[in-house]
C-alpha cells in the first residue's frame, strides 16, 4: 500500500481542537516503570514549564537517558484499555520493544490538554497524534543518527531503538538525545510506518493494568495515600434545591478525631484525622441539620406529559422539502412513540478526589474524565489563575460520561483551602453518588415513515423531546454542584442542548426525505452525559421502529435493513452477523424471540450490529435474556482484546439499563439512594455474550466505546416481540409491561 505522510498542517487540523493552549511540563517523578505508579510516588506541586507550543514533539514522545520511552497523552483511562493501546501505536511507530513503553494519561503538569475523553474518540484523536508524533521522533533521531554514523538517512535501519548503518556501526535513540528535550516541532516530513510492519498494531496485547488489579495493587484514586492525609465528608442537601435552615454543630465538633466543621451557606463539610471518625461526624450531621425542602415537579407519572406541553416550538435539525405530502402517499405508513426515563450511571464506587493547597497553588487528584476542563473550572470557583492549579488524572470508579467525579474534586479543593498544607482526602457515600450524580435525561423519541411496495424507506419524520446531555465543567464554577450551594453561590447556566439530544436520531439507511425535530427541556432532575447520550435512546427507537417497518412490509429484518443501506461496510457487518447467527437455521418456537439491530454510532464512528435471543421458560415468567451476539468494525484495530472487551461491557451495560434501570422519585426527592432502590444486572443475570471483529488494518481507526448501548436496547425490544407479540416502547422492558 501507500505510505501517507504527516502533513503539519492535518497534524494540527486533527489535533488543534483538542489542544488549546498547551504546554510542556517536565516529567516530575516520572518513572518508565509501572510499580513506581502515581499512587505511590504522587506528581505534587506546580512545575517549571520549559516549553510551550501545541504541535511539539515533546508534547507526545519522551525518551530518557536509560532507554526508556514515555507516551504522553491528555485523555483518562476508564478501564476502556486505552493506555496499552496508545502504548502499541507508540511502540510500533517507533519499532522499539513494547516493554520500553510508559504512559501518563491526563496531567495538567504533564500532558497535551485533550479536552475530556468522551466520545468514543481516544483512539481516533490521540491514537491519530500519538501515532504522528512517534513518527516525527523516529524521522528526527534517524536524522542525527545520519550525521553521526556518515551515512545516508535512506539507508539505515532501526531495531528497537538501536538504528545501525550499512557499514555495521550503531547508535540508539536515547545515545543521540541523551535525556534532552527534542526541541522540535512538527514538521510534515515523517512517514507513517507501513501497516505490514505492524508488530503490535493489530495484536491483542494484555492490558498493562491487569495485573495490578488482579493483585489488588493501589490503583484507584480511593487507594491513593499521601503523608498527613485527613479525611473529609460532605452533607449534602436531602433533596435539590433544599436550603439550611439551622445545624447544632456542638455535638459534632466534640466528636473525637474532628478537625473542622465548616458551614458556608447550604455546603456543609467535616474534617477528621481518620475516615471513621469523619464518617461518623458525618451520621452525626444528618441528625443536627433542619432544611427547607421545595418540591420536584413534574413526578414521573406527569413527566413526559410535561415534555411536550413545555416545549412549544422546536429546533429543526434536518428538513427536506415536502415531507408532509410524502408520507400522505407511502402505500406503507406507521408512526410509533418510545419512551427513556432518568437513567444513572451507578458507579460501582462512590466518587472520590483528594486536594492540597501549599503557597496559593492548589494540586488536585481526580478521577474526572477531563483535567483541563477541571483547572479551568476551579479556577473559576477559586477566582484564582489557572497556571496555579494542577489536576492529576487517577483512575476511579467505572463511568463513561459524567458522574460525581469532577464535583468531588471541587468539593475536596473547597474544604482543603481551610487546611493548607494538608492532603485532605474525601469520598462520597452511596447515596451521595446515586442522589446527586448527572443523570442519563429522560427522552421522547416520536417516529413516522413511509414504506413503498417494493420495501424502500421513502420517508422519516422523527421528533426528539430531551433534557441537556453535556453540562459538564468547562469553565464555570455553577457547574459544581456544591457551588450552587455555597453561601455566595456561582449561578447555573445548562446549556449543552442540541446535538447529544439528536445524536443517531438521522437513520444511516439511504432515505431520500428526513426530517428531524428537536424539543430542549428544562427536566426536574440534574442530567448530563450518559454513555453514548442520546444515542442509545434514538437507536433504541429507530431500530425498533425499522422492525415495525419491515413486519409491516412483509420482509425479514436483516433483508430490510440491507436492502435500504448503500453503505458497503454497513452491509457487510449484517452479513457477518447473519452469517454468525445462523439466522435461517435458528430454532424458531413460542417459547423462544430472537431480534436484531444495527448502527453506526454518531454516523461516523463504529459500525455494531446485534442479534438478541430471549425465551420464555415458564408461564409464569415474561422472558429471560439468553444470548447476544455482536459483530463491531471498527476500521484497524488496534487491539482486538481491547476492542471486545469493550463491546463486551457495552453490551451488559445496555441490557441493564434496557431491562431494569430507572430513577425513582417523587416530590420529595430522589428515591434511587441505593442498589436495592436502583437494582442493576447481576452476575448470575448476564447472559451468553460473543463478539465478532472485522479489522480492516488498512483504514482509519474508528471510535468504538459506545457503539454497543442503542443497538442492545433495539434488539432486545425486537426479541421480546418475537418471542410474546408485545411490543415494548418504553425503556425498561420489564415483565409487568410485556403482560399488560
Amino acid at each position: 500500500m501507500k505510505i501517507s505522510k504527516v502533513d503539519r498542517r492535518a497534524f494540527l487540523k486533527t489535533t488543534g481542537h483538542l489542544l488549546i493552549g498547551f504546554n510542556l511540563f517536565p516529567l516530575v517523578n516520572c518513572s518508565p516503570y509501572e510499580e513506581d505508579s502515581n499512587l505511590t510516588k504522587p506528581y505534587n506541586g506546580i512545575p517549571v514549564r520549559p516549553h510551550a507550543g501545541k504541535d511539539l514533539i515533546d508534547s507526545w514522545i519522551r525518551l530518557d537517558a536509560e532507554g526508556h520511552v514515555t507516551v504522553l497523552t491528555g485523555k483518562k483511562e476508564l478501564g476502556q484499555g486505552i493506555r496499552t493501546a496508545l502504548i502499541q501505536i507508540a511502540a510500533d511507530e517507533l519499532e522499539v520493544d513494547i516493554k520500553r513503553c510508559h504512559i501518563i494519561n491526563g496531567d495538567t503538569g504533564q500532558t497535551a490538554n485533550e479536552g475530556y475523553t468522551s466520545g468514543s474518540n481516544s483512539i481516533e484523536g490521540s491514537g491519530i497524534a500519538i501515532r504522528q508524533a512517534a513518527a516525527e521522533v523516529k524521522f528526527f533521531l534517524l536524522q542525527l543518527a545520519s550525521e553521526k554514523l556518515q551515512a545516508p538517512y535512506e539507508n539505515l535501519m532501526v531495531k528497537d531503538g538501536w538504528i545501525t548503518s550499512p557499514d555495521k556501526k550503531k547508535t540508539s535513540y536515547w545515545d543521540l538525545v541523551n535525556g534532552a528535550y527534542y526541541e522540535k516541532s512538527i514538521t510534515g516530513k515523517a512517514q507513517i510506518l507501513d501497516i505490514n510492519k505492524h508488530k503490535y498494531v493489530g495484536k491483542p496485547i494484555p492490558r498493562e493494568d491487569i495485573l495490578h488489579l488482579v493483585k489488588g495493587d493501589a490503583h484507584f484514586v480511593h487507594d491513593l495515600r499521601l503523608p498527613g492525609m485527613v479525611h473529609a465528608r460532605v452533607l449534602h442537601p436531602p433533596s435539590y434545591g433544599a436550603k439550611l435552615i439551622s445545624i447544632d454543630s456542638t455535638a459534632v465538633r466534640a466528636l473525637t478525631g474532628v478537625l473542622k466543621l465548616l458551614i458556608d451557606g447550604s455546603f456543609i463539610a467535616v474534617i477528621a484525622e481518620r475516615e471513621y471518625q469523619a464518617l461518623k461526624a458525618w451520621e452525626k450531621l444528618k441528625e443536627v441539620t433542619v432544611w427547607e425542602k421545595p418540591t420536584i415537579n413534574p413526578v414521573p407519572d406527569r413527566l413526559f406529559a410535561d415534555m411536550r406541553s413545555k416545549t412549544q416550538k422546536p429546533e429543526i435539525i434536518q428538513e427536506t422539502p415536502n415531507i408532509s405530502k410524502q408520507l400522505t402517499i407511502s402505500p406503507i405508513r406507521l408512526k410509533s412513540v418510545y419512551q427513556r426515563p432518568y437513567q444513572m450511571h451507578g458507579s460501582a464506587g462512590p466518587s472520590c478526589a483528594l486536594a492540597k493547597w501549599e503557597n496559593d497553588q492548589l494540586t488536585v487528584w481526580s478521577p474526572t474524565q477531563g483535567v483541563y476542563p477541571l483547572q479551568a473550572t476551579l479556577a473559576d470557583l477559586f477566582q484564582m489563575d489557572s497556571e496555579k492549579i494542577r489536576c492529576i488524572g487517577i483512575p476511579g470508579s467505572g463511568c463513561y460520561g459524567h458522574n460525581g467525579a469532577d464535583d468531588v474534586s471541587a468539593e475536596a479543593a473547597l474544604i482543603a483551602k481551610h487546611l493548607p498544607g494538608k492532603h485532605v482526602r474525601l469520598q462520597w457515600m452511596r447515596e451521595d453518588e446515586h442522589q446527586w450524580e448527572p443523570y442519563g435525561s429522560a427522552m421522547i423519541m416520536e417516529l413516522e415513515a413511509g414504506v413503498s411496495k417494493e420495501g424502500l424507506i421513502q420517508v422519516w419524520d422523527s421528533k426528539i423531546w430531551s433534557d441537556s446531555h453535556s453540562t459538564r465543567p468547562r469553565g464555570e464554577a455553577g457547574h459544581f454542584v456544591s457551588a450552587r450551594h455555597l453561601g455566595n453561590p456561582f449561578p447555573f447556566r445548562k446549556g449543552g442542548f442540541s446535538g447529544g439530544a439528536y445524536r443517531n436520531a438521522t437513520p444511516l439507511y439511504d432515505i431520500p426525505d428526513v426530517r428531524l425535530q428537536l424539543f430542549n427541556y428544562d427536566g426536574p432532575l440534574r442530567s448530563s452525559a450518559l454513555r453514548g447520550l442520546g444515542a442509545y435512546a434514538n437507536i433504541f427507537a429507530l431500530e425498533s421502529f425499522i422492525d415495525e417497518l419491515a413486519k409491516a412490509s412483509g420482509v425479514d429484518p436483516f433483508t430490510f435493513r440491507i436492502h435500504n443501506l448503500k453503505d458497503e461496510r454497513a452491509i457487510a457487518v449484517l452479513e457477518k452477523l447473519k452469517e454468525k447467527t445462523k439466522w435461517n437455521a435458528l430454532e424458531r418456537s413460542k417459547n423462544k424471540g430472537y431480534g436484531i439491530a444495527f448502527a453506526k454510532y454518531k454516523n461516523s464512528a463504529a459500525y455494531f450490529a446485534v442479534m438478541v435471543e430471549v425465551e420464555k421458560i415458564t408461564e409464569k415468567e415474561a422472558f429471560k435474556l439468553k444470548r447476544m451476539i455482536g459483530v463491531i468494525e471498527a476500521g484497524q484495530c488496534i487491539n482486538p482484546d481491547g476492542l471486545i472487551n469493550q463491546t463486551e461491557g457495552g453490551m451488559i451495560q445496555s441490557a441493564s439499563w434496557t431491562l431494569m434501570e430507572s430513577i425513582k422519585y417523587d416530590e420529595k426527592g430522589i428515591l434511587s439512594k441505593d442498589w436495592n432502590s436502583y437494582p442493576i444486572l447481576r452476575a448470575n443475570d448476564i447472559p451468553g455474550v460473543e463478539v465478532h471483529v472485522i479489522n480492516r488494518p488498512e483504514l482509519p481507526p474508528l471510535g468504538a466505546g459506545e457503539a454497543a448501548q442503542g443497538p442492545v436496547a433495539a434488539a432486545i425490544a425486537n426479541a421480546v416481540f418475537d418471542c410474546t407479540g408485545t411490543r415494548v416502547r418504553e425503556l425498561p422492558i420489564t415483565a409487568e409491561k410485556v403482560e399488560r
